[in-house]
């Protein structure tokens, strides 16, 4: 059986989501009902106004997009030396004493090494939200986005011809490494390790449900966009705070993979937030990330 790189295929595992996943009866989910609450989870804090689809909801996107402009600029390049090399981004804020951090994982198109894709593309909402000169004065923070060319989650990596690769149980090696960067930041700078948060979306989605399942109750709180389909369904840091956001006409990865993780968590006793948005395709993220109420959530989070 012919072996394929690690990096043609964690490629092929996220290329194929629209296609070869789809395909397989487990994720069709047309006809799914959202997850039922258990009457004891805490309200969704409240949403921008208008239908996810009306002028007023899209102008918040597009208004998003020309405030932001340039903030990608704060962050310096990086990178960290382990069994293999990671590049990372941090922004460091100008605001002293000890603060907290956001730990980005970037989706699919954001792979590689150059150092730049993971800030661009699609991942400019969950790499600027937090720079935006608001969020700074009010919660200022430090921000690492590291790039991967090898997932987040683990893989077995001795896949044929015959589909992509399968994901295994454990931590990606992706999010291992990252892990270590966070741990050498916090020897480095001021940082509160009581507030370390996570973030990502699509590929980096399933990647925050798989590094919080390799290091439980370490995160304060982890905010989820339409994460992918994986071997981690939430439930070994049940006790960590989510937000988890899907569209409900995402056509990459079924809404029903964020639904039965929320199902599952709330089965095993925790309390995870939950968002779907009608007539939204996979880029969820773009609503997620404008939300007014989001980054005061998250910063109200604390470990312990």
């Amino acid at each position: 059986m012919p072996i394929m790189t690690r990096r043609e295929a964690v490629r092929m595992l996220t290329m194929s989501a629209a296609g070869a996943w789809l395909s397989l009866p487990s994720l069709s989910f047309a006809r799914s009902k959202p997850p039922a609450t258990s009457g004891r989870e805490a309200p969704t804090p409240p949403l921008a106004p208008g239908a996810p689809t009306s002028p007023e909801r899209l102008a918040l996107i597009d208004s998003f997009k020309e405030k932001s402009e340039g903030l990608e600029k704060s962050y310096e390049a990086r990178s960290y030396n382990s069994d293999f090399t990671m590049p990372y981004r941090l922004f460091r804020p100008t605001a002293t004493g000890k603060l907290p951090l956001v730990l980005y994982l970037h989706g699919s198109g954001g792979q590689g090494d150059d150092n730049l894709k993971q800030l661009a593309l699609g991942n400019v909402f969950g790499t600027r939200v937090w720079l935006l000169p608001g969020n700074q004065k009010q919660f200022p923070c430090y921000v690492v986005v590291p790039q991967t060319a090898r997932g987040w989650a683990r893989y077995d990596m001795t896949i044929g011809p015959q589909g992509p690769p399968k994901i295994l149980p454990g931590i990606g090696d992706g999010n291992r490494v990252a892990l270590e960067i966070v741990d050498s930041l916090c020897r480095e700078f001021p940082i509160d390790q009581r507030r370390i948060y996570v973030t990502g979306q699509s590929m980096g989605g399933l990647g925050v449900w798989n590094i919080t399942a390799g290091r439980p109750n370490f995160f304060a709180a982890a905010v989820v966009c339409c994460g992918s389909r994986g071997a981690d369904d939430g439930t070994a840091s049940a006790n960590t705070p989510v937000w988890a956001f899907h569209g409900a006409a995402d056509g990459v990865v079924p809404v029903a993979v964020s639904r039965e993780r929320i199902a599952a968590i709330r089965k095993a006793g925790g309390h995870p937030l939950y968002t779907e948005y009608t007539g939204v395709d996979h880029n969820v993220w773009e609503w997620a990330y404008t939300e007014p109420e989001l980054v005061k959530w998250v910063f109200s989070q604390r470990r312990g």
